[in-house]
């Protein structure tokens, strides 16, 4: 019995996706049965950077000298009119948080081989301010942050860490303009909950790496607080 009901809802699914299919996030191809959320193939296909096995890598070193971090990688190289940026694009925009944690699964996994990353405690996005929040309806890299910490077996907190200024959106802003733009911006409440926390500090893409730099160093104002960096993309500048 159990089997005919599988089999009868495999088929009403194919039917179903004929008329209303879901497409791929990334290409816009209709999805096949088990496929979600973006396609096999653009998965395959998606610019990993490995940055989470080299302590070398260009966004770690990037924080060298200005901020105290276990580790820095980013799951994806951001390329202008790449899948890439049109997949975030949808998910800051176009209402589709279902790619952050969808993306933050992916990358959970592997990071669960990396030391520097594996044992982290708590995981904490980037904080909009609650008037962007209004506005978009929820936080980008928060969907990503609840991704990672599904595989990771870490908590998340969204609570400590808060923005406390409405600061400009950093694109197109040159290097010194986006780290005079989030300076001081970010503020804790109840940081005593994050004593001796590994926290892992989460972000949808970083280009110069100001804004995390402004998070971390807010967090490390913490008794025994260490960080490391994870993100979607990164954008060289």
């Amino acid at each position: 019995m159990n089997k005919f009901i599988r089999k009868t809802k495999g088929i009403l699914e194919d039917v179903f996706g004929l008329f209303f299919p879901n497409t791929c996030m990334g290409c816009g191809r209709p999805l096949y049965r088990g496929e979600a959320v973006i396609c096999s193939l653009c998965h395959f296909h998606l610019p990993k950077t490995y940055f989470h096995n080299d302590p070398d890598n260009p966004l770690n070193k990037a924080f060298w000298g200005r901020v105290n971090l276990e580790m820095a990688a980013a799951y994806l190289y951001f390329q202008k009119g790449g899948v890439v940026q049109h997949l975030l694009h949808q998910l800051k925009y176009q209402d589709h948080p279902e790619i952050g944690i969808t993306i933050g699964k992916w990358y959970g996994k592997e990071l669960n081989w990396a030391s520097e990353f594996r044992y982290a405690d708590l995981i904490i996005p980037v904080p909009l301010h609650r008037r962007k929040l209004r506005k978009r309806g929820y936080n980008q890299s928060q969907m990503f942050a609840e991704g990672l910490a599904a595989v990771m077996k870490a908590g998340t907190d969204t609570g400590c860490l808060y923005r406390k200024v409405h600061s400009q959106t950093q694109t197109r802003k040159a290097r010194y303009n986006r780290w005079e733009n989030v300076e001081n911006i970010f503020a804790l409440r109840n940081g005593h909950k994050l004593e001796g926390k590994h926290i892992l500090l989460v972000d949808d893409v970083v280009t110069t790496g100001a804004t995390l730099e402004s998070c971390a160093q807010a967090l490390l104002t913490v008794p025994g607080v260490k960080i490391s960096v994870a993100t979607i993309a990164f954008a060289s500048s």
